[in-house]
């Protein structure tokens, strides 16, 4: 006995096996056998197509849902846009929360919706301000109102602060500091993450629709492909944090995404609707110049192209240029906020964000990659 124990015998086999049992329940680190057969797992999951049903039917509605709501204008975007904000601080916030702390501090939990509430009233009231008063111009009380609003929005959003942080001091319990001043600074963090890149978005939209839709349309454009190309194609392991994600996936969705940026900056511009800026806050038809960027220009076609190619002469948007680079950085940059999620959910052993999109996860699984773009 005491021979087999040395030359790796049942005690040695034992430990071995304890050891890789342990590691496949981990979830920061994949098994040997894993790791030995990833490209395999990669493809032949069994449960993957069921997933891909459930993944489409979710993303059917969420697209004609996003479509209907551009179709509805400036100001609904912007509503939407507030929705999913809400809902991505909700997620965040129950993430470290602790209910049987939270039944120790009554009303705790509303003075994290004070801090964010104060923080939309700051970034939207600096963006909007002008567009309000724009709005209201018929009205001499509302437009009195509205422009003492703005004169005095700087100190009113300092102020609403200033309650909360005091709110928060005097709500201090012995034993619990710990855990009060770690939400203090989570609720804080969440700000950041939520309303740093949502700046950019609601200016893009005002700016003109165009400037909104084709970035968050190519983020989405590189999510599919790069789902479908992994699905189908997917054998080579990208990046450790996301074991899912693949080389064919990252590479087939950055080609669709170029071409598919070319091809849509070509057919967004060319609607008013989608290039003119709105300087109020109605909801009425748009007329404006285009400018020199949405102006189409004629290319003629080489004479050594085919002659089965239909088309001699094309017609191009000096804008598709531009589109060019922000489908190349879409599809570089933006899976990085994915990737960002991913770690994140494993630091925190959370498969999801939360569960409210069948196949997709939460609102925060969805939005992880439009984050990361538009921060940029």
């Amino acid at each position: 006995m005491q021979k087999d124990n040395d030359s790796g015998g049942p005690s040695m086999h034992g430990g071995l096996t304890g050891r890789l049992r342990r590691r496949r329940g981990s979830n920061e680190v994949p098994s040997e056998v894993d790791k030995a057969n990833g490209s395999h797992l990669l493809v032949d999951d069994r449960n993957k197509y069921k997933s891909m049903l459930i993944r489409i039917y979710s993303s059917v509605w969420m697209i004609g849902g996003f479509a209907f709501i551009i179709y509805m204008g400036h100001l609904y975007i912007w509503a939407m846009v507030v929705v999913i904000q809400i809902f991505m601080a909700r997620e965040l916030f129950n993430l470290l929360r602790r209910s049987h702390e939270d039944r120790r501090l009554p009303g705790f939990r509303l003075l994290n919706w004070h801090f964010f509430f104060t923080a939309m009233l700051f970034v939207y009231g600096r963006i909007l301000n002008q567009r309000l008063a724009n709005t209201v111009t018929s009205d001499k009380f509302l437009h009195k109102l509205v422009t003492g609003f703005i004169k005095y929005h700087m100190v009113t959003c300092y102020f609403l602060y200033i309650a909360g942080f005091m709110w928060f001091i005097l709500t201090l319990k012995k034993k619990m500091y710990k855990y009060q001043f770690g939400q203090y600074a989570w609720t804080h963090m969440i700000l950041i993450v939520v309303f740093t890149q949502s700046s950019f978005t609601v200016a893009n939209i005002f700016e003109g629709i165009f400037w909104f839709l084709l970035p968050a349309s190519l983020i989405v454009i590189n999510d599919i492909a790069a789902y479908f190309f992994g699905f189908f194609l997917g054998r080579t392991p990208l990046i450790k944090i996301s074991p899912k994600k693949t080389w064919e996936g990252f590479i087939g969705a950055s080609f669709a995404t170029i071409v598919s940026a070319f091809v849509l900056a070509n057919i967004l511009g060319r609607f008013q609707w989608l290039t003119c800026p709105r300087k109020d806050l109605s909801t009425g038809w748009l007329h404006c110049d285009p400018g020199p960027l949405f102006k189409p220009y004629y290319f003629t076609v080489p004479q050594w192209f085919p002659q089965w190619f239909p088309w001699r002469e094309i017609s191009v948007l000096p804008v598709q240029w531009h589109a060019l680079a922000l489908g190349l950085f879409s599809s570089i940059i933006a899976p990085f906020g994915g990737f960002f999620a991913s770690g994140f959910k494993r630091a925190f052993k959370i498969k999801d964000f939360g569960d409210s999109i069948p196949g997709h996860g939460g609102i925060t699984d969805r939005m992880d990659c439009q984050v990361s773009l538009n921060e940029d």
